[in-house]
């Protein structure tokens, strides 16, 4: 992820209270973390013969095998599944994984105009995750809807009580007020509101038979061929009781093209539309004469991948918990590269979250007092497969989440030398967020906001499967002002490694990284755990966050 040094960043407001909180551990030095044990762990774990980790593979026995036994070495007792009245080291991850069985069929039609879309190419229809095995709409009614925003914190709703059902919902991505800059949603910085998972989810509360949303660069944060994909391929889900509650029946991206000669045959203009649609005015729009046929058949099998979980048990308050995460999975052996190579290593993401995750376990087991609060270090899977892993764990957490104080998430960290700043994935304000701008202070880091809020980054790591169930969290992101080389260096650093290395081969271990720079910032990230561990105070979400209220309603069940 390309990152720039932004101003200098202000506190929210809501974290002066946290000074005080912060001294109880201040007095005491932070442990020292050992750039060489990081470096070998990140060189095992992506080394060849791990095959790339990629999920339900023989690569996940041996990477949970890793794990555990790096667990069980750095000092940490199992918290995972009860097992026999006992808990073990892993948590099962049912995933379900759905697939087209022979060439879908897709047809907009408007009046008596019938016109073929092509999977791939007009529209990108992920395979079933509604429980379906087959899928035949015949000409389902369309209805715009704008953003398909529900806020009521914001007194917006784009839906206004529109009656989805048997209809497709025809959605814009990201925020009403993207293009503005400005207005009730962040300007630029994406709200969750904003993000496509999002928009199925609300849509499928409303009982719409299916989603469109209309692919547009700008908004999306990407291209085309990446939504294609992403979304024509095989599909993984977690398990779920109710998959229709979350999922429509169908779940599909149309070209921005398709949208603007839709909406043109039912008589109204999308630019027009979309305007509105940046306003509380905005109505929503059945399509006139306007409808949608699919037929398709999905074949669907369940498989079982595992998170492993470590903890340190609190000597005061063992059921409240601090949770360090980081995804232990890869893209496995896909593809070969120009050089023949066809194992996606995963050396940066996410071997050196896994390092730091396992060396953040030693430092709090052998800590001369253990912690009043509980820390769990979770190493969750499949997260390049839309979260997963610790999806299932905010579906199903082994500790209750409204005992849980914070998540601090650790994904692609840098292995060079030490950096001036800091930043995390995304933004949001929270307390905790606050805590850890605080503490920097004290380790000589400037915090630098994330440059592209607009990209959802926030939403595109695991923390987030804790944030939208209430829980404060963030995922901590290496500065690029490098010590050596500063702005100039840490650009070109970054920039490369999206280039050449990011979810290719060519991300593997290389001999001269010094990972100098992570030893320097984790005694950050373990001063900010230790400091919520050995305190008596809940983290908060800023006024006017999506995630303030879930949190709140949760205040009865700590008492």
């Amino acid at each position: 992820m390309t990152r720039r040094l932004g101003p200098a960043f202000l506190l929210c407001g809501i974290g002066l209270a946290w000074s005080a909180t912060s001294a109880l551990a201040a007095d005491d030095p932070a442990p020292r973390f050992d750039p060489q044990r990081l470096s070998q762990i990140v060189k095992t774990i992506s080394g060849d013969d791990f095959e790339g980790r990629a999920p339900a593979t023989p690569a996940e026995a041996k990477t949970v095998d890793y794990l555990v036994a790096q667990f069980k070495a750095a000092g940490l007792v199992p918290g995972g599944d009860l097992e026999g009245g006992k808990r073990g080291w892993t948590q099962s991850v049912p995933l379900v994984k759905t697939e087209f069985r022979g060439t879908p069929q897709f047809a907009l039609q408007v009046g008596t105009q019938r016109d073929a879309l092509v999977q791939g190419e007009q529209i990108a229809v992920r395979a079933a995750l509604d429980g379906s095995t087959s899928v035949s709409i015949q000409q389902a009614p369309l209805v715009f809807v704008g953003y398909g925003v529900s806020a009521p914190e914001r007194r917006w709703d784009d839906y206004k009580g529109v009656d989805l059902k048997g209809k497709i919902a025809v959605v814009l991505v990201n925020d009403p007020d993207f293009e503005t800059g400005s207005g009730d949603f962040g300007g630029k910085a994406m709200t969750y509101y904003g993000r496509w998972t999002y928009k199925f989810e609300e849509a499928a509360r409303r009982g719409a038979l299916g989603v469109l949303i209309v692919h547009e660069t700008a908004p999306a944060a990407y291209g085309w061929a990446t939504v294609k994909n992403s979304n024509t391929a095989t599909m993984l889900d977690i398990e779920r009781d109710q998959p229709a509650a979350v999922h429509p029946k169908l779940e599909a991206w149309i070209q921005r093209d398709v949208a603007v000669e839709l909406l043109r045959r039912a008589g109204l203009d999308f630019e027009a539309q979309k305007k509105l649609a940046q306003t509380r005015e905005f109505q929503p729009q059945l399509l006139k004469d306007a409808s949608l046929t699919a037929e398709y058949a999905i074949d669907r099998q369940v498989i079982v991948s595992k998170n492993v979980v470590g903890r340190v048990e609190g000597r005061q308050r063992p059921g409240e918990t601090v949770i360090y995460s980081a995804h232990w999975d890869h893209l496995g052996v896909g593809a070969p590269d120009a050089k023949g190579d066809r194992i996606y290593n995963g050396a940066v993401d996410n071997g050196t979250g896994l390092a730091a995750l396992i060396e953040m376990g030693r430092a709090f087991a052998s800590a001369p007092k253990k912690p009043e609060r509980s820390v769990v270090f979770l190493a969750v899977t499949a997260e390049e497969r839309g979260l997963l892993g610790s999806e299932f764990y905010g579906a199903k957490p082994l500790y209750p989440l409204a005992k849980t104080v914070a998540v601090i998430n650790m994904d692609a960290l840098s292995p060079e030398g030490p950096a001036r700043n800091f930043s995390t994935s995304g933004s949001a304000v929270s307390q905790l967020q606050d805590l850890l701008v605080e503490q920097a202070n004290g380790f000589g880091l400037a915090y630098a906001p994330d440059p592209h809020p607009e990209a959802g980054y926030f939403f595109r790591s695991d923390h987030f499967s804790f944030a939208k169930r209430g829980v404060p969290a963030l995922s901590f992101a290496s500065g690029n002002d490098w010590v050596e080389g500063g702005l100039a260096a840490g650009e070109a650093s970054s920039k490369a490694y999206t280039a050449e290395r990011y979810h290719q081969p060519a991300d593997e271990w290389k001999a001269d990284w010094s990972f100098t720079g992570m030893a320097h910032d984790l005694p950050l990230l373990y001063r900010v755990g230790e400091t919520l561990a050995n305190s008596k105070r809940w983290p908060e979400w800023g006024q006017g966050s999506e995630f303030r209220a879930t949190r709140d309603a949760s205040r009865s069940e700590r008492r």
